[in-house]
């Protein structure tokens, strides 16, 4: 069972998973960026690791402008986990669109796990993998 304090953290955290949403969508660089803490760690669906804010910044400066040309990519939240009070194992559904939002061909979707903490009462990306779906 779920408590009223739970619930108010799993909005919160589903609100960050639609920052990443929006920031995406709209290629927002600077703002994706924002959102990962300083020292985190991210493995793109291609399996490149990226260590640091730094080496994401370096890499979404490169692949996030020009990425939503000819599609995007919605987020949802499916489960969180909270492995202490402010630090939460989130996993998300991700769905590749056309742009007018019907889904792509072939392998459309994606499993991101994110391992988010709560530092100075907000919500941030610390540990994150992008999973293809493969049917």
């Amino acid at each position: 069972m779920t408590t009223a304090t739970e619930q108010q953290e799993i909005e919160a955290i589903k609100r960050v998973v639609a920052e990443v949403e929006r920031v995406q969508q709209n290629e927002l660089v600077e703002e994706f960026i924002a959102l990962f803490r300083e020292d985190a760690i991210w493995t793109t669906g291609h399996g490149k690791v990226l260590l640091g804010r730094d080496a994401i910044a370096e890499f979404t400066r490169k692949v996030l402008p020009g990425a939503m040309t000819d599609s995007t990519a919605t987020y949802e939240v499916v489960h969180v986990l909270f492995i202490r009070p402010d630090v939460a194992a989130v996993k998300v559904r991700q769905r590749y669109l056309t742009l007018d939002g019907q889904p792509m061909p072939g392998d459309s979707e994606g499993a991101p796990l994110y391992v988010m903490t709560k530092e100075n009462g907000r919500w941030g990306l610390t540990a994150c993998q992008n999973t293809p779906v493969i049917t």
